[in-house]
């Protein structure tokens, strides 16, 4: 966490119910699955439970962890308690392999909001085939420097020289790493 607070008094919401998706014992493994809205927001699957070597899913629950559970690089809370990623905020075109994120930063002058980003797109990268192009934005109207912001996480370049940096990769996998609550 950083040491002076951007945001000191952040609006925190309460978290959706989990949904578990049970899938029929007769599906082929190796058919390609669909993806949609739900599995990117919760990136939940059978088809990484079976990865994992889990057969019971609360098990599962536990050693996976959720795009909607990365932490905020500020706060002690997730991203979807402070409603800076919803469900509604993730498009999806799973016959053109393309996933976009929009997400909402507090503050429109926060400068975490590139850390965030940087945060939703390695765990997608870590957790989507890699056939899929990822787009991650900053909602239209809600920072200061949308434009920059929407380049930065957009750049492959940058995003590569991002995770060449020790302490910005040690403040990704903080955020990204279970939180035991």
């Amino acid at each position: 966490m950083v040491s002076e607070l951007i945001n000191a008094n952040p609006t925190v919401y309460e978290k959706k119910e989990r949904r578990v998706r049970i899938t029929p014992a007769d599906v082929d493994e190796y058919a390609v699955e669909p993806i949609d809205q739900l599995e990117i927001f919760d990136i939940l699957s059978d088809y990484c439970m079976k990865l994992c070597g889990c057969a019971n899913s609360v098990l599962f629950l536990t050693f996976l962890h959720h795009l909607r559970d990365i932490k905020d690089p500020e706060h002690p809370y997730s991203l979807e308690e402070l409603k800076v990623i919803t469900e509604d905020a993730i498009e999806l075109d799973a016959k053109r392999n393309y996933v976009r994120v929009t997400f909402t930063p507090t503050v429109e002058h926060c400068s975490m909001a590139t850390v965030i980003g940087l945060c939703l797109r390695v765990k997608l990268m870590r957790s989507l085939p890699s056939r899929f192009k990822v787009d991650i934005r900053v909602a239209p109207g809600t920072h200061a420097t949308e434009a920059a912001v929407n380049k930065q996480l957009n750049d492959k370049e940058r995003v590569a020289a991002a995770l060449e940096n020790p302490n910005l990769v040690d403040m990704v996998d903080e955020c990204l790493g279970p939180s035991y609550e």
